[in-house]
């Protein structure tokens, strides 16, 4: 039992990394507070259902259509919303107001769309995307739990395990090994400074801001085999699920919110395994004890010292 928690909670870790990473990003370039970060992760959720039921399309192909489309709706609404935001004198208490209101909104017209029923994907619709996968490669694979380590996962856990390192990895590439990284890190450290130096910050934000709702939509193909099912409601649960993972590792360190992602999938399967009951308090326990402990997270240091 200790040791299928230690190896479920680090896929599950993974995956809240996955979950927290956009919410991260965008805060760390623009010091605004997403509380529409959920509703972002549900209608990721809703695509990828929808995709899946009118279209056939498999959860793995609508990880790329989902990331391309809410890149794309992520400027729009970054013009529209942010750059006055940020002209304003108390832009992060502001953010919170807006994105609050904006939230309601969001899940109000989902609700209205699709319903209060949750809706789900059947796990046999990932099997046949990783056999589909493993087929490109020229390997073979036959739906149904993985053996690591001597112990059985479901494929759904690991698939997103997966998906969520890619992920990290693709964020880490465009901040380290791209001009428009080094551009967004300079407007991380110092947006002003930034400015001086001729950078045009709203570009550099408002394709931060795509790629970080972009990343909450791909955390949202994953969400039915993780969470269990989707529905309008859930963006509030997962946007607080997502800011307990980013103040564990660090406020503004997007890769520190794997490390946040891995404690938290941990403690999360230790809860599910031994006080199931207590289960759903962990975000707010967590939260609270970390901001008690070391407000900063636990990479706030190495971040300040950068």
């Amino acid at each position: 039992m200790l040791t299928y928690a230690i190896f479920a909670g680090l896929l599950f870790g993974l995956y809240f990394g996955l979950v927290g990473l956009g919410l991260n990003l965008v805060f760390g370039v623009m010091r605004i507070v997403n509380l529409a970060h959920g509703d972002f992760l549900m209608l990721g959720g809703f695509l990828a259902f929808w995709l899946f039921n009118l279209y056939a399309v498999n959860p793995i192909p609508a990880v790329a259509i989902a990331f391309a489309l809410f890149l794309l709706a992520g400027l729009p609404i970054y013009y529209l919303l942010v750059p006055r935001l940020l002209a304003a004198r108390d832009p992060e208490m502001l953010s919170i107001i807006l994105f609050f209101g904006f939230s309601q909104v969001i899940e109000a017209i989902a609700t209205i769309a699709f319903g209060t029923s949750e809706r789900s994907i059947p796990g046999v619709a990932l099997g046949n995307a990783v056999q589909w996968v493993a087929r490109l490669f020229g390997a073979s694979y036959e739906p149904g739990p993985v053996t690591l380590l001597g112990q059985s996962f479901p494929l759904a856990w690991v698939a997103s395990g997966v998906a969520s390192a890619l992920a990290v990895l693709f964020i880490y590439l465009y901040l380290y090994r791209t001009r428009l990284g080094y551009l967004t890190r300079a407007v991380m450290v110092s947006r002003e400074e930034a400015i001086s130096t001729g950078i045009d910050v709203h570009r550099v934000s408002a394709i931060a801001f795509g790629i970080g709702i972009a990343l909450a939509a791909v955390a949202g193909v994953f969400a039915p085999f993780m969470l269990g099912s989707i529905t309008p409601a859930m963006g509030v649960d997962v946007t607080i699920t997502s800011f307990t993972v980013i103040v564990i590792g660090s406020l503004g360190n997007p890769l520190g919110t794997v490390l946040g992602g891995i404690v938290y999938g941990i403690s999360y399967m230790f809860m599910q395994s031994y006080f199931s009951s207590w289960a759903n308090l962990l975000p707010y326990l967590l939260l609270i004890a970390i901001l008690l402990v070391r407000p900063s997270g636990l990479l706030g240091r190495q971040v300040r010292r950068a």
